[in-house]
């Protein structure tokens, strides 16, 4: 616990969730709420959200859809309505950039709860499963009733993260939090300022596959940043690397240049999720798009030697002054 001048003390709290972890520092006032009492708030959202929307428990309530026959419809909990019309929305918006009917081809890839594949499926099996079992056009929401139309599953995995954030934050500010910096299985959202008056800040991680070094350092007050990056989640056959980010258009890995990409937004969910969009569209394309929509967005590029770095001018606008 770290105490500042005014009485105020930044207390940290964490845990396992999601297969990785979290964790939530905040400014406690001497009423203010206790570590006991956040944590308990914080552990009951997420593990209500593991309920709703895991792939890797057979009783989460996504799987349960998923395994639902086509041509019916079931309720289901507001967090995955909500994640349902997100996604539709940035799919819409990213010509089909993002898609959460992915998971058949993730399996098929070996990037599933399935685990890795022995070989790498053929452009016939991609095609089948792109023609028969991927396409957010084959759900739809009547109410807090999800339908499907074809032997579809969903995974919220690119957006389900940044959600939890979203939810978090909105929690602690309910009761009585300003200042935070709430991280969860790396996607971060931080609001106010420490104790001692300073910001916080958190370091752009560089793609490397070995180690973790420090791009650039930012500070944050009310935003929330998401990388995306192709140098954790891979394998390799055959001496070609495999990317555990595929295109809905091809259904396969890309295959461009971009290592990573980093998106600050106020919304954790917006965040995570557009980031996802520009990691698939590629350096040229997801530039061009964010700079026309005004995204702040930091872009890794491998170059012929080393790694080239670019910005919109909208990171730079939020961003900027408190980076090095």
């Amino acid at each position: 616990m770290l105490s500042g001048c005014s009485g105020d003390s930044l207390e940290v709290y964490g845990g396992p969730t999601m297969g990785s972890t979290y964790s939530v520092k905040y400014v406690r006032s001497n009423d203010g709420a206790s570590v006991d009492a956040l944590r308990e708030e914080t552990e009951a959202i997420l593990a209500d959200l593991d309920a709703a929307v895991s792939t890797y428990r057979d009783d989460s309530s996504i799987q349960a859809f998923n395994r639902l026959p086509v041509g019916q419809c079931m309720p289901v909990p507001g967090s995955v309505v909500a994640l349902t019309r997100a996604g539709m929305e940035l799919s819409q918006e990213s010509g089909g950039a993002l898609d959460l009917t992915l998971e058949p081809l993730l399996d098929l890839w070996g990037f599933g709860p399935k685990g890795r594949v022995e070989r790498t499926p053929t452009e016939a099996q991609v095609r089948q499963v792109l023609d028969e079992q991927v396409g957010l056009n084959h759900l739809h929401l009547e109410g807090d009733r999800l339908c499907k139309d074809a032997p579809v599953a969903l995974d919220f995995n690119s957006i389900a993260a940044g959600y939890a954030v979203d939810q978090v934050a909105r929690r602690l500010e309910a009761l009585g939090i300003e200042r935070y910096l709430v991280e969860i299985t790396g996607e971060l959202k931080a609001q106010g300022r420490k104790p001692d008056g300073s910001a916080w800040r958190i370091a752009i991680e560089a793609p490397h596959d070995n180690e973790r070094v420090a791009q650039r350092i930012v500070s944050l007050d009310g935003l929330a940043v998401s990388t995306s990056g192709d140098y954790r989640n891979y394998y390799e056959q055959d001496g070609r690397r495999f990317s555990h980010t595929l295109d809905p258009s091809t259904g396969a890995p890309i295959t461009h240049r971009l290592a990573s990409v980093t998106v600050a937004h106020p919304s954790a969910l917006q965040a995570d999720g557009l980031s996802t969009v520009l990691m698939v569209m590629g350096p040229e394309k997801g530039f061009d798009f964010a700079q026309s929509r005004g995204i702040a967005a930091f872009f890794v590029v491998r170059g012929e030697t080393d790694f080239e770095t670019m910005h919109t001018e909208a990171f730079d606008t939020l961003l900027g002054g408190g980076g090095e």
